[in-house]
C-alpha cells in the first residue's frame, strides 16, 4: 500500500514544481501530457499486463469526450455529474464489444479494435445532429471547484496531477493484486494460465474494461480542457501514438506509461527547429529506444525486461497499423 500511496506523491509534487517552471504554452502541452498519461496508463492494463494489441484506444477516449460534451451542451448536466456517467457508460459499452472482440487474438484482434477507431470517427463525423460531425462540439463548460472555475493552464494543470496522482497509484494496486499478477500470467501463456484455474476470458475482459475507464476518464479531461472536441482529436493515428508512448516508456509499467507519454509529447515540440525534417530525427529517436532499450525508458535501471524481438515485432506492427487506411 505504501508504494502507491509514495507513487502518487512523487507524481503530484514532480508535476508540480514543473508546473511553476513552465510557461503558458509548455504549461498547455504539460495538461495534454498528463491527460495523455491517464489514457496511456489504461493502454497499459490492456497491452503490458494482458497482452491485448489494442490498436482502438482512441475510440474509448473520444467515447469519454463526446459524453460529456453531449450531457453538458445537450442536456445541460452537471459537468461532475456527467463525469462519471460517461466513464460508467464507456465500461459498459467496452464491457458489451469485448465479448465478441476478445475471441480474436494477435494481429487479428489487432486490426479488429483498429476497425473499432475508425468505425467510431466515421459515425462521430457523420452523426451531424447529435456530434455536430466535423464541426464538433464546442462551449463545453469549465470544471469547477467549490464555484473557482479551472480556467487557466496552471489551475487545470493541479486538478489533472492530482486525477493522475489517483490513477496511477490505483493503477499500480491493481498490478500487485491477484487480478494484476492474473493478466500478466494470461499474457505470458495462456494455456499454462487457464489450466492453473485462471478464468481467462473473465480476466482479459476486465483488463480490456480497466483500459476503457482510463481512456474514458482521460478523454472527460480533455474536453473539459480545450471545451471543444471534434472527431480529429480521436482518430487511429491517435492510438498508434497511444501505443507508441507505452512501447517507449516501457510496456508493464506505470512510470514508464508516465514517461512515455511526456516524452512523445513534448519531443516533436523541441525539435520544431528542424522544420520538415524534424519528423524524420524523431522516428529515429523513438526507433533507437526500442531497440537499445528493449524495456523502454522504466527499464534503464532495471535489468532483463521484455525480449528484443518482442520490441521489433511491436514495432513492425506500429508501422504496418500506421499504414494501413480505411
Amino acid at each position: 500500500m505504501r508504494f502507491p500511496l509514495a507513487l502518487g506523491a512523487i507524481i503530484f509534487i514532480v508535476g508540480l514544481g514543473l508546473s511553476m517552471l513552465l510557461a503558458d504554452y509548455q504549461l498547455r502541452l504539460l495538461n495534454l501530457a498528463v491527460i495523455s498519461a491517464i489514457a496511456v496508463i489504461g493502454l497499459n492494463f490492456a497491452f503490458g499486463y494482458a497482452g491485448l494489441i489494442s490498436l482502438g484506444h482512441a475510440a474509448f477516449v473520444g467515447t469519454g469526450a463526446y459524453g460529456v460534451a453531449l450531457l453538458t451542451t445537450l442536456l445541460a448536466w452537471s459537468p461532475w455529474l456527467a463525469l462519471p456517467v460517461a466513464v460508467t457508460g464507456t465500461a459498459i459499452f467496452a464491457l458489451s464489444i469485448g465479448f465478441p472482440l476478445l475471441r480474436l487474438k494477435g494481429h487479428y484482434l489487432a486490426l479488429a479494435t483498429l476497425g473499432l477507431n475508425v468505425s467510431f470517427s466515421i459515425v462521430a463525423a457523420n452523426l451531424i445532429e447529435l456530434t455536430g460531425g466535423t464541426n464538433g462540439v464546442s462551449r463545453i463548460p469549465e470544471l469547477q471547484i467549490a464555484g473557482h472555475a479551472l480556467a487557466d493552464e496552471r489551475t487545470y494543470l493541479w486538478f489533472a496531477l492530482v486525477v493522475l496522482a489517483l490513477s496511477a497509484a490505483v493503477a499500480a494496486l491493481i498490478h500487485v493484486s491477484r487480478l494484476g499478477r492474473a493478466m500478466i500470467a494470461v499474457r505470458d501463456d495462456e494455456t499454462a494460465s487457464s489450466m492453473t484455474g485462471i478464468d481467462v476470458p473473465r480476466v482479459k475482459l476486465a483488463a480490456f474494461v480497466l483500459s476503457s475507464v482510463y481512456a474514458a476518464l482521460a478523454g472527460s479531461l480533455f474536453a473539459f480542457h480545450l471545451r471543444f472536441i471534434s472527431p480529429d482529436d480521436f482518430g487511429y493515428a491517435h492510438s498508434i501514438t497511444y501505443l507508441a508512448m507505452l512501447v517507449v516508456g516501457g510496456e508493464g509499467s506505470v512510470v514508464g506509461a508516465i514517461l512515455g507519454a511526456l516524452l512523445v509529447t513534448f519531443l516533436p515540440e523541441w525539435l520544431r527547429f528542424l522544420g520538415s525534417a524534424y519528423l524524420a530525427f524523431f522516428g529515429l529517436f523513438v526507433l533507437a529506444i526500442l531497440v537499445f532499450l528493449p524495456s523502454g525508458l522504466a527499464g534503464i535501471r532495471r535489468p532483463g525486461g521484455i525480449r528484443r524481438d518482442g520490441v521489433i515485432k511491436r514495432l513492425a506492427l506500429v508501422a504496418v497499423a500506421k499504414e494501413t487506411r480505411p
